[in-house]
């Protein structure tokens, strides 16, 4: 009996050297503290040159450094090492770290990573592109520099890297076919990307006119798109002036209303996305639509058929008539929305 209670009791006393250095508060539970993270003198801190952003908005700089003098940095920023210069290189984080530096701070919060350099970019670009936080032009350019580090790859293997969709991924390398001149309006956010899109395509003199038009009047990206395939019905010579008159006289034209069927068309597509992204009210407002449309039950055999004709008569269908800006173009990008949401694909 007096040995079974030693033993007891010397159960009860074994400890380890951790356990006394643990936090036992409720706060604790389930949290652990991570031995990367840094107080860094922003001295110590360099930008990498060669991540994507090449533009910082001085207006919005200057706000983060105005909340951040306040409230100081809320996230904290992720750096590497480079032991041959002995300065930690900004992995992600470079706007904290300049608005830091405007507010009049010294130090900085940074989680230390170790990097690959085969995977900096890769990460970059996903801090940027899928948090939308980097303009069109510059995500286009990283994207080309991704394909190149990644050994030349196909397009879609760009675009799996970074979780993003094939079609988006084009919409932004189209940005670089932009002139430079409407480019840096898309830097400087004079321009949506959205907006720029109106202007892919048109002649250099068509493409000014329409951009000075969409930048003073804030037209929305609809009606840009909207004047542009007027503009090119009208076949007009590919002067400014001539340009910037005939745009005048169709923006005072109403806006030509669609056909039922297109009415049809953009109906459904619409309900189909939203009952792929939505809940059980979503998916009983499409069946609501579709009955009402007088669209008949889903057959995988249909299905095909349907599939097949479309694309025989996009085989027919001339290459400048799949452009954005025309009536063709803008059926199929809403198709594909609502596929993308249907099948759950990232954006």
């Amino acid at each position: 009996m007096a040995s079974a209670t030693a033993n007891a009791t010397r159960r009860r006393r074994k400890f380890t050297v951790d356990a006394l250095f643990t936090d036992h508060r409720p706060q604790a539970v389930g949290v652990e503290d991570l031995p990367t993270a840094k107080e860094i003198r922003l001295d110590r801190i360099v930008p990498d040159p060669d991540q994507p952003r090449r533009t910082f908005d001085p207006v919005r700089l200057e706000e983060l450094a105005a909340s951040i003098a306040i409230e100081g940095v809320l996230q904290p920023i992720v750096v590497r090492y480079d032991a041959e210069r002995d300065v930690y290189v900004i992995v992600h984080g470079e706007r904290r770290w300049r608005a830091s530096q405007q507010a009049g701070l010294t130090t900085i919060p940074a989680i230390v990573r170790d990097v690959p350099e085969e995977r900096r970019l890769v990460q970059q670009l996903m801090e940027n592109i899928v948090r939308e936080d980097l303009n069109a032009v510059d995500r286009a350019a990283a994207l080309r520099a991704l394909k190149a580090q990644l050994g030349d790859a196909p397009w879609e293997q760009v675009a799996e890297a970074v979780g993003i969709r094939r079609s988006r991924l084009f919409q932004l390398l189209g940005t670089e076919k932009l002139p430079e001149s409407i480019q840096e309006d898309i830097r400087a956010g004079r321009l949506s990307e959205k907006q720029s899109r109106a202007l892919q395509g048109l002649p250099p003199g068509q493409q000014q006119a329409l951009r000075d038009l969409i930048i003073n009047e804030e037209l929305s990206a609809d009606e840009a798109m909207r004047l542009a395939r007027a503009l090119r019905a009208a076949k007009v010579p590919d002067d400014p002036e001539i340009a910037a008159t005939t745009l005048a006289e169709l923006r005072a034209r109403p806006a030509p209303a669609p056909s039922p069927a297109e009415n049809e068309a953009a109906t459904l597509l619409g309900a189909v996305a939203a009952a792929a992204t939505g809940g059980r009210s979503e998916r009983a407002h499409l069946a609501r639509t579709a009955d009402a449309y007088g669209v008949p039950p889903y057959d995988a055999q249909r299905l095909q058929a349907e599939v097949l004709a479309l694309a025989r008569t996009l085989s027919r269908i001339p290459p400048q008539e799949l452009r954005p800006g025309t009536a063709a173009y803008s059926a199929l990008a809403a198709l594909a929305g609502a596929l993308d949401a249907a099948l759950g694909l990232p954006d």
